[in-house]
């Protein structure tokens, strides 16, 4: 381990990325500790843990995935949620319209710019919006417990309306979303890894230190009596824990490989006849974003119903989406499948793949080249992904339904499988794996200036 680590900070180039990257990521813990102005944050905090009580919560999903930025209602309480309910509506608008899809395929790199200004703008509404409903709950709060605000700034009216507060509280949280979206863009093109997957990351490791604290506190080891959380609970949570982590790592590095065959082959500068190779097909070819977007999307409704209070009709329909609950559930592995396949619909290219294989000579034995090449490529892919999106909705679901029926603190549960591993697994993964291609890629390139001189 101590080898591997001294190999990739050999590197310079490596070694500034992740330098670069870890700088990055500590300013969006800082930031997570910045309460907005007029708040008062320990005030926010106790009050937030008496309103979840321990049960299974749609706040406090939203708090771990923001770092426990939520919780101290601080300038990233929304966390990277506005970006990347922005970008499921783009990539949905994408496949739906053909003009789109027809732009975007002409011209790749003006294509992506207007996809991404687009995705900045909805970002900044999506942000606005959320963060003024965001300023009504807390004011409601606020008069059941006063504390929250600072009564001066609440005296700033015009017509009864506390205008500087939502000012204050739009601009703050909008401002703290928009600065976490340019983070995790700065990580992806500077840095290593993929920067949003790895801002929710290290908000989700940040709250490991108070689950270990949560356990040893109902585990009751100071008293004879029995706490609320039981040895045999936390030994079927461990196992849960290694399961999954087991899990995902099998569903992610899963491949199907499809064999190939080769009339003629180039190499170097000759052309041989024959030769085989095979196309990896992976299981789960989309990863863990099916799992991110799931969780977005369905926090979405559900936390502006519960901005908006119970009174409303939006409000009590949230509280059917509750973490935990049957419908809750339900929709969570229906859109796990749903995105699992979207994604891997609009990322698969079939008959790109069908058309480099007939240009280089390569075939499927048994399948003749062009149109039957990529309709078996479609239901080879289609077949495996169904069984990828399966097991993953089950190790998304599994350890929070089993910690229901042990009676286990939701914060326990949810950290210790689910959402939060999945994708806390899924991140790490990525990320090794494009620190092993830049070991790979120097490697190369070394090997090939000796080659060059040893030619000299």
């Amino acid at each position: 381990m101590i080898d591997a680590i001294k190999r990739v900070f050999a590197i310079s180039e490596l070694r500034s990325k992740i330098i670069y990257t870890l700088i990055l990521l500590v300013v969006c813990r800082i930031g997570a500790y910045i309460p907005v102005p007029g708040i008062n944050g320990e005030a926010a905090i106790n009050l937030f843990k008496f309103a979840t009580g321990g049960g299974q919560n749609l706040f406090q999903l939203v708090d771990i995935f923001s770092g426990g930025a939520f919780a101290k209602m601080t300038l990233l309480a929304l966390g990277v949620m506005p970006y990347i309910q922005a970008s499921i509506i783009l990539q949905l608008l994408i496949a739906l319209i053909p003009s789109l899809q027809r732009e975007i395929r002409e011209s790749p790199d003006q294509g992506r710019r207007k996809l991404s200004k687009w995705t900045r703008t909805s970002t900044l509404l999506f942000g606005l919006m959320q963060s003024g409903l965001f300023a009504k709950y807390a004011i409601s709060v606020n008069h059941s417990s006063p504390g929250i605000i600072i009564s001066e700034i609440m005296d700033v009216q015009a017509f009864g309306f506390p205008w500087l507060f939502y000012l204050i509280v739009m601009f703050s949280m909008t401002t703290g979303t928009l600065l976490l979206m340019w983070i995790g863009e700065q990580i992806s093109e500077k840095g290593i890894g993929n920067g949003i997957s790895l801002i929710i990351a290290i908000g989700i490791i940040s709250s490991f230190p108070s689950t270990i604290g949560s356990i040893i506190q109902q585990l009751n080891l100071e008293s004879q009596e029995a706490g609320q959380l039981t040895f045999v609970s936390l030994i079927v949570l461990a196992a849960l824990f290694v399961f999954i982590i087991i899990g995902t790592i099998l569903v992610i590095q899963g491949q199907r490989r499809v064999p190939l065959q080769y009339a003629r082959r180039i190499v170097g500068r000759h052309e041989v006849q024959g030769g085989s190779s095979h196309i990896p097909l992976k299981v789960n070819y989309s990863g863990v974003i099916p799992v991110i977007f799931a969780s977005s999307l369905l926090m979405f409704p559900a936390t502006i119903g519960q901005f908006l209070g119970k009174g409303t009709w939006l409000g009590q329909l949230s509280n059917y989406f509750l973490p935990g609950g049957w419908i809750y559930t339900i929709m969570y592995v229906l859109l796990i499948l749903f995105f699992t396949y979207f994604w891997t619909a609009t990322q698969f290219k079939p008959e790109q793949i069908a058309s480099d294989m007939k240009k280089n000579g390569a075939f499927i034995p048994g399948i003749r080249q062009g149109r039957p090449t990529q309709d078996y490529l479609e239901t080879t892919m289609s077949r495996i992904t169904f069984a990828g999106a399966i097991f993953l909705a089950i190790i998304a679901i599994l350890p929070n339904l089993v910690g229901r029926l042990m009676g286990v603190d939701a914060n326990i549960s949810q950290f210790f499988g689910g959402t939060s591993l999945l994708i806390l697994v899924g991140v790490i993964l990525d990320t090794t794996k494009q620190i092993e291609s830049h070991l790979l890629m120097k490697r190369y390139d070394g090997f090939m200036t000796k080659g060059r001189l040893r030619g000299r």
